[in-house]
């Protein structure tokens, strides 16, 4: 029997041996098996408290993989670890299920542009954002007491967020896209007061954020910001109000119905009426962009004091009060038919 059998246990075991490495070399690959997409705009969702065997499992009744169970066998045979972190996922067609359990480790999730616009109110821009389909809403109103601590110590929001494109994935909440603009403003202002023109009446960076939310409030052409900052720049230093209808209109609020008249020119109770007090407005009236930031803190050289809008975006600039009146006359009390306070 021993002789029968004896030479014949070797070779036993070595074909078993080799069989599982067959098997096993079967499963291994598993990780190297490109992943199922029907569709370029395909996406995958790993949740809140997923762990790997929850994902593959979902994956597989998805028919993105073959098995969840050989994957996962695959990971234990390779000595793979992963981590996923929770978001949307982009699948892309040729990966592999290695690359894709990569990139759930590295949280390499969609992303979505959300865009401030230059010269908007505070309130704009917190309703456009809760109009954001992939934005999250957890603040009640503009007065949330969430806002009120991010902007400590100023007690308005008004200007303190910088207009940018910011990159948020699906379900981000609108304190968090508020953070982030929040942040680039302080590093932004930091930035244009520390190399901001020696010699500008200007004694903070709030004050510099004030003058620029109405720089950006007048021109919607870039070239001409520099030149009002120095046109507003000379006027405080002369001690001569600031005499902007932007200032005026956004403390009228609600109640300005697109028509400026006198009697808000000459309104005492409106904090924001330049045409009455010295100096800047208490807050600034619009959140203004890196353009009208540099603006304000490097003003243009000149002796310009006035500025009145041509109807064709552009603005006359003049040196004396004289030269001023014969512009408004030329542009504003004759205004034809297409006339247009900003550029196209």
């Amino acid at each position: 029997m021993s002789r029968f059998f004896g030479p014949r246990v070797p070779l036993f075991l070595l074909t078993l041996a080799l069989s599982f490495m067959a098997v096993g070399g079967y499963i291994s690959n598993e990780l190297d098996r490109e992943v199922q997409v029907t569709d370029p705009s395909q996406v995958f969702f790993v949740q809140q408290g997923d762990g790997v065997i929850r994902v593959l499992t979902a994956l597989e009744a998805q028919g993105i993989i073959r098995s969840g169970v050989l994957s996962r066998l695959s990971m234990v045979l390779r000595g793979d670890a992963f981590s996923v972190k929770p978001g949307e996922y982009r699948l892309r067609r040729g990966e592999t299920l290695h690359t894709l359990l990569r990139r759930f480790n590295d949280n390499d999730v969609v992303v979505y542009n959300v865009t401030i616009p230059e010269g908007v109110t505070f309130q704009w821009m917190l309703e456009r954002l809760w109009r954001h389909p992939q934005v999250t809403r957890t603040l009640s109103t503009a007065n949330d007491e969430a806002i009120a601590s991010l902007i400590a110590p100023q007690t308005s929001p008004e200007g303190l967020f910088l207009p940018e494109t910011y990159l948020i994935s699906r379900g981000t909440s609108d304190i968090e896209v508020l953070r982030q603009a929040r942040a680039a403003m302080k590093r932004e202002l930091q930035q244009v007061w520390r190399e901001r023109d020696s010699g500008i009446p200007l004694t903070e960076p709030y004050e510099a954020l004030i003058l620029a939310s109405i720089i950006e409030k007048e021109t919607g052409l870039g070239s001409e910001r520099p030149e009002i900052g120095g046109v507003f720049t000379r006027r405080i230093k002369k001690g001569m109000r600031l005499q902007t209808d932007p200032t005026v209109i956004y403390g009228l609020g609600s109640d300005f119905d697109g028509n400026l008249k006198r009697s808000h020119l000459r309104d005492d109770t409106n904090p924001y009426n330049t045409y009455r007090i010295s100096g800047l407005p208490p807050t600034p009236i619009a959140l203004p962009g890196k353009a009208a930031l540099i603006a304000a803190t490097h003003p243009q050289p000149g002796e310009t004091l006035y500025f009145v809008a041509r109807g064709d975006g552009s603005h006359a600039f003049s040196k004396t009060l004289v030269e001023h009146e014969e512009n408004v006359r030329r542009y504003q009390l004759n205004r034809k038919q297409n006339y247009r306070s900003s550029p196209r």
